[in-house]
């Protein structure tokens, strides 16, 4: 094979699985990697129960495996997660206000927006989230990120998920100290 067709193959196989994903982010302040941290409810915007809740279990592994120790989760007992729940902002606020209670200085938040397998023969993986770290005493956006990712037929969906949030997360934690 002649190094331009291998070069052209490259470039082609870039932009197909370029293609399988999209983010945008914004860009990440210094962050101290050893305040205490919460994990707060994610909203689920999607038709599959339970979907916030397992991006959130995501999220919180990935912040440890990023370093991060003190993480605290919202209890699940004053969770609730019902499919297009108009209380979704009293919620937040009363999450934020527990945050403040535990003394943290950070909150990681988002929603979901796609948690499903595509209907076709393949029947391909596909994840949505938005994602956002907050400064728990001012209630101020410091990162936000969101971002899709679909995937082959034979990968699962909390794969494909997992790497979304790892791709969105790295990126929020970079610049933590």
């Amino acid at each position: 094979m002649t190094t331009t067709l291998r070069l052209a193959l490259l470039a082609a196989a870039t932009v197909l699985l370029g293609a399988c994903s999209t983010i945008d982010r914004s860009t990440a302040p210094a962050i101290d990697r050893q305040a205490q941290w919460v994990v707060l409810p994610f909203a689920n915007h999607t038709e599959t129960p339970l979907a916030g809740q397992r991006a959130e279990a995501i999220a919180e592994t990935i912040l440890h495996s990023n370093g991060i120790n003190k993480i605290k989760r919202y209890p699940g007992n004053l969770q609730q997660e019902a499919l297009f729940d108009a209380g979704e902002r009293k919620q937040q606020e009363e999450a934020l206000a527990w945050a403040r209670q535990q003394g943290a200085r950070y909150a990681l938040t988002g929603a979901v927006d796609e948690w499903r397998y595509k209907v076709g023969v393949d029947g391909e993986p596909a994840a949505g989230v938005a994602l956002q770290i907050i400064d728990v005493a001012s209630g101020d956006t410091l990162w936000s990120g969101s971002g899709g990712k679909s995937g082959w037929s034979r990968e699962a969906l909390s794969a494909v998920a997992q790497q979304l949030i790892r791709s969105l997360l790295g990126a929020g934690l970079s610049a933590a100290r």
